[in-house]
């Protein structure tokens, strides 16, 4: 018999963690916009097409944010 190790799944901080997440982001794009100021070319073709899936990943935290709270909400720590 094998011994089941594993922590019970705990998302009673996933709302905090998301916010977290968005934050590093937004930080994350506006840096990127910093260097993009000092760069041509191909280099900055690449940062803004890097912030535009940034930008995407954003809106998937924010969509995951509201369903979490909701979650919480109604008491459902597990989905």
């Amino acid at each position: 018999m094998t011994k089941n190790n594993s922590k019970p799944d705990d998302r009673s901080d996933n709302v905090e963690k998301l916010q977290d997440m968005v934050k590093n982001t937004i930080g994350n794009m506006e840096a990127a916009e910093e260097t993009m100021i000092c760069t041509d070319g191909n280099e900055r073709e690449a940062i803004r097409q890097k912030n535009e899936r940034r930008k995407e990943s954003l809106e998937g935290f924010r969509k995951e944010i509201l369903d979490e709270a909701a979650a919480r909400k109604k008491g459902n720590s597990l989905n």
